[in-house]
């Protein structure tokens, strides 16, 4: 039996120490350049469409899929769950609960990244704690400083006037956030709604110094097996 990871979170992470020492493999996306090292068959990169992923399924004998990839992985998620379906592989999700307010959170839901503009007024401090990779569509945040932070050095310059990069790698603890977030004048967080306790620290920072916060809400759930845990995706592993 070999099973495919598909990896790039902490949860991932966490599955694959487990795992270690069996067949399995994980697979990362490539968005980290320096990922640090994991204890099992380790490959980078994206498949190659649709074709490049049945391709290797068929040609590494890949018996079951554990898909522990970022909640807002979507694409990555649907074409997934998809191909597996087409070719009766067992699939899996493992998909962490999301964050709810509690008290003295200032939270409002939106919809996707360019409806922040809407509820961030002018002169603004935003920091961005949503990544890179979505970050274009905060272009008309015009007249608001922009920050985004990111765990590898850019490749080049800020996509829009008035934004600007900051690298960081986590953890980063509720005091660093707290700390960071005052140095910096911010007013306003956005991020997405990934769960998890570790990315919480700055919700629980921006909660003790008033921030506001806009939160992206998750893509719909799907339809396919999907379990809430790392020991319940460990579980559905062992039973394949």
């Amino acid at each position: 039996m070999t099973v495919l990871i598909l990896g790039g979170t902490g949860d991932a992470r966490r599955i694959a120490q487990a795992l270690q020492g069996t067949d399995a493999v994980i697979s990362l996306a490539g968005a980290t350049r320096t990922p640090d090292p994991l204890p099992l068959s380790t490959r980078i990169g994206g498949f190659g469409g649709d074709d490049g992923f049945r391709d290797y399924l068929r040609s590494e004998n890949i018996t079951a899929v554990l898909d522990a990839t970022h909640p807002f992985a979507d694409r990555i998620t649907q074409r997934t769950a998809r191909i597996c379906a087409q070719l009766k592989l067992p699939y899996l999700q493992m998909l962490r609960p999301g964050w709810a307010a509690e008290f003295g959170d200032i939270w409002t839901e939106i919809a996707c990244e360019e409806d922040a503009a809407q509820h961030i007024p002018l002169g603004a401090v935003v920091f961005l704690g949503t990544g890179r990779q979505t970050l274009d569509r905060f272009a008309n945040l015009t007249g608001r400083e922009v920050i985004c932070r990111q765990i590898d050095p850019p490749n080049g310059p800020f996509p829009f006037a008035g934004g600007r990069f900051l690298v960081g790698r986590p953890p980063f603890s509720t005091e660093d956030e707290m700390q960071l977030f005052s140095a910096l004048g911010v007013t306003h967080l956005v991020v997405k709604n990934a769960g998890g306790a570790a990315s919480r620290t700055k919700l629980t920072a921006a909660k003790h110094l008033s921030i506001p916060v806009l939160m992206i809400t998750r893509p719909k759930r799907g339809d396919w097996p999907i379990v809430e845990s790392v020991d319940a995706a460990l579980d559905w592993v062992r039973d394949q």
